[in-house]
């Protein structure tokens, strides 16, 4: 474990080490609410049924914009979050990192850096194929609102916590008995609504592609 920790701290493998604790940091904030899983989202022109729309826009680079979008597509980034992508980037890097300079022996930043680019792009092809689940994960998600069983205006149950600029989730039990976890905003600005609160789906926000719910008192 000694020799692990040596190795991630070493010139050539800084910098995939820097990314994965970062990655690190930023899931342990969203386990204990200080953030949500979309705070650092990004949109695309491709929506999460694959049609094409403008989400990305320029006045005078519409070619530059269209190659930027495409190469975001391509890479599942605007179908699954950001985050959940950069995660699948990160580990094999660090991994990769680690184990290629250790078995060529390399200490020196420069040589390190040059090795890293290869191994970036190999990582990012991989993060490709293994969010490739996530994408028809996140597109039922999404979709889930326009289906026969319509959530609004009915009782949830807040399973993380949430305010008007903190995305939460809630489950909702539908006609069927069956619970439809979804994502969360309060309403007002000034509600906030913590773990096991019982609240009421009033709306849809298409924007930020969330339910919009507020504090529900049966009594």
């Amino acid at each position: 474990m000694t020799e692990l920790l040596h190795a991630a701290v070493l010139p050539p493998n800084v910098l995939p080490t820097a990314l994965l604790v970062f990655v690190l940091l930023y899931w342990l904030t969203v386990i204990v609410g200080l953030l949500d899983f979309k705070t650092l989202d990004i949109s695309t022109g491709h929506d999460f049924d694959g049609t094409h729309g403008a989400h990305v826009s320029a006045d005078h680079s519409g070619v530059g914009v269209s190659w930027l979008n495409n190469a975001l597509a391509f890479f599942n980034l605007g179908r699954v979050p950001l985050m959940v992508f950069l995660s699948f980037v990160a580990l094999p890097l660090w991994v990769a990192s680690i184990l290629l300079n250790y078995y060529l022996g390399n200490v020196s930043l420069l040589p390190g850096l040059l090795l890293l680019v290869p191994l970036f792009v190999g990582s990012l092809l991989l993060a490709k194929v293994l969010t490739l689940p996530f994408v028809h994960l996140f597109a039922a998600l999404e979709k889930s609102h326009d289906s026969g069983a319509q959530p609004l205006g009915k009782v949830c149950t807040v399973l993380l916590p949430t305010s008007h600029n903190r995305l939460g989730q809630a489950s909702v039990r539908l006609l069927n008995g069956a619970p439809l976890v979804l994502n969360v905003r309060a309403a007002s600005t000034t509600s906030e609504l913590r773990k096991g609160d019982s609240a009421l789906v009033i709306d849809y926000d298409k924007e930020r592609r969330c339910y919009l719910i507020e504090p529900y008192d049966a009594v």
